[in-house]
Parts: structure tokens; sequence; C-alpha cells
């Protein structure tokens, strides 16, 4: 799912990704909404509300925007960063590092939920804490995917999908519509899962609150030991075939 990359990648590798990483976006989206009442996926509406601040001359309120658009911004780098990094180093996992990123940052909003353990964290810090591992999640999919996948937000996704739905109408070489089905196919995928994880996540929040994000965290740690375990079934497989 992580470790392929350029030719190696294939469609379906695409696929798992974008349904895993997706669902898991769209439970942190609902959390984010429901929660603190603040967009956590994505920076769009954010830059609206920023303007809008500077407009009533609440600069107070219009830093706070900006500080979220800054996690956010911040994610992504430090996702790159890392994964260019590690790029450089054999003994290294690129997706790794990211992930676990992101799993901790998850797992101690979700633990702040916790009454017992007394983590005290406020509205904003949440709202900038899932900002970033959103970022993080965004940069590792978009660099891992070489610009194929991206789980955090829709608008792009729907964009291409129009695009992509229109062209059915007037592509002509069996190869090439074959294709476009793939790509539509991919998009509806992402849609679809983000979708479930915002309905799941909002009624789990109705039980659980923060402590959501755990399963959150916790689907992300699956699916690092999923993809472990997978490349060594092939690495196995290929010595004895050897």
């Amino acid at each position: 799912m992580f470790r392929h990359r350029g030719k190696n990648r294939t469609y379906f590798h695409n696929l798992k990704l974008a349904s895993a990483l997706s669902f898991i976006a769209g439970i942190v989206n609902i959390v984010g909404v429901l929660s603190v009442k603040i967009l956590t996926t994505n920076i769009t509406g954010h830059f609206a509300f920023f303007s809008e601040e500077i407009f009533l001359n609440h600069y107070n309120n219009a830093l706070v925007y900006l500080i979220f658009i800054i996690c956010f911004l911040a994610g992504t780098f430090c996702s790159s960063l890392i994964v260019e990094f590690s790029s450089r180093h054999r003994g290294l996992r690129p997706h790794l590092i990211p992930l676990l990123l992101e799993i901790f940052i998850l797992g101690f909003v979700g633990l702040s939920g916790i009454k017992r353990l007394e983590i005290s964290i406020s509205d904003y810090m949440i709202s900038g804490l899932l900002l970033f591992a959103m970022g993080v999640q965004n940069s590792l999919v978009t660099r891992v995917s070489q610009s194929v996948v991206r789980t955090t937000h829709l608008t792009g996704i729907f964009t291409d999908l129009g695009i992509e739905l229109s062209k059915l109408f007037f592509q002509e070489r069996e190869n090439e519509y074959r294709q476009l089905k793939k790509n539509i196919a991919l998009k509806l995928v992402i849609v679809g899962c983000f979708f479930s994880g915002c309905i799941i996540g909002g009624f789990l929040y109705r039980m659980m609150d923060l402590r959501t994000l755990l399963l959150a965290a916790g689907l992300l740690f699956g699916i690092i030991r999923y993809d472990k375990l997978l490349y060594r079934y092939y690495a196995l497989k290929r010595r004895l075939r050897s």
C-alpha cells in the first residue's frame, strides 16, 4: 500500500490506500465538527473566515484562523521532509514515521476525552493538532500515490470526477476508456469512504465523544501492520519460488 513507488505501483495499491485513509479522514472530519465546530481536514473555509474576521476588524479571531492554516501547512511540510529524509536512508521506511506521528496526535486528542486521565486541552489546540495530523496524511498520500490520491478533502476530487465523467462521452479508444472508468471508480471510492467515515464517526461520537479518535488511530496502526505483514508474505513467496 505504501512501499510501492513509480512503475511498481498499481491501481489496486492506490485503491486500498484511498479507501483506508479517506475513511479515517472522514472520522476526523466529523469529530472535529461535532467537538469543536471547526473543519479539521482542510483549510479552504478557514481562508474565508480569516478574511471575514479581518473585514470585521476582529484581528484576534483572524489570527486564530491564520494559525489553523499554518498548522495544516506545517503538517504537510513535516511529512514531506520526513519522507524525503527517510528515502535517502535505506534502513528507514519513508511512510512509517509520518503515520506514527499521525497516530500519536489522534491518540493524544482521543485520550483527552477520557476524563479520568485529566488531560486538559483547549478547543483551539484540538483543532490545530487535528489540522496538523491531516496535513501529515494528505502530504504522505499525495507523495506515495504520485498525486493520484488525496484523502482529506473532496473539492479537488469532485472537480476531477466531473471532468472525467464528461470525457466518457468523447473517449473512443478502448484502453483510454477503460483507464477513465478506473479513475472514476477510484474517485467514487474516496468519496464513498470519506462519507462513510463521517457517518460512522458521527454515530460513534454520540457514545465515545473524542475517544472516537482512538478508533481512527487504531485503524491507522492496523494499516501499518497489514502493510508489513503483506510485504513479508510476498517476500517469503518470492524466496520459495526462487
